[in-house]
């Protein structure tokens, strides 16, 4: 098993900033995907994100402010049955986001392109927050044919 992780910490004190921009749909269409859908805000809701190449289903496991936890049940096959953690902790002046995609089955090179895209979203995560505005999917950095 491999797992993609990456480390942010975000100017700001209030924790439920960043929360919000990981349990709603305002918040998700804000730094992620613009075509977002779902119940973000339910434990054992599901939430649809979609882009040109394709999408993922996520179903919520937990959610709290300090761990928002994501089952991915459809989608890119690699994907299926990993989860995403998003551990939220204070620090003085910052949130700090400790991002985990756990669970892939092996290193692939689309891997390798999912670790650098989740970069790019955590960083328009990052500029949500702290610049009052992000760039979701279809404004994110392009990196390849597979975006």
């Amino acid at each position: 098993m491999a797992d993609i992780l990456h480390r942010i910490a975000v100017k700001t004190e209030d924790i439920n900033l960043v929360y919000n921009a990981l349990a709603t749909l305002e918040g998700l269409r804000g730094w992620w995907t613009e075509d977002t859908s779902g119940e973000p805000g339910k434990v054992e809701g599901t939430i649809a994100f979609r882009f040109a190449a394709g999408g993922f289903d996520m179903r919520v496991k937990q959610l709290n402010t300090s761990l928002v936890q994501w089952e991915v049940i459809a989608g890119e096959s690699q994907w299926i049955g990993s989860t995403i953690n998003w551990q939220l902790k204070q620090a003085e002046g910052y949130i700090v986001v400790l991002f985990e995609h756990e669970g892939w089955k092996e290193a692939t090179e689309f891997m390798h392109h999912c670790s650098t895209k989740w970069a790019i979203f955590l960083m328009s995560l990052k500029d949500l927050i702290e610049k009052g505005k992000g760039a979701p999917n279809p404004h994110d950095v392009k990196i390849d044919e597979i975006n």
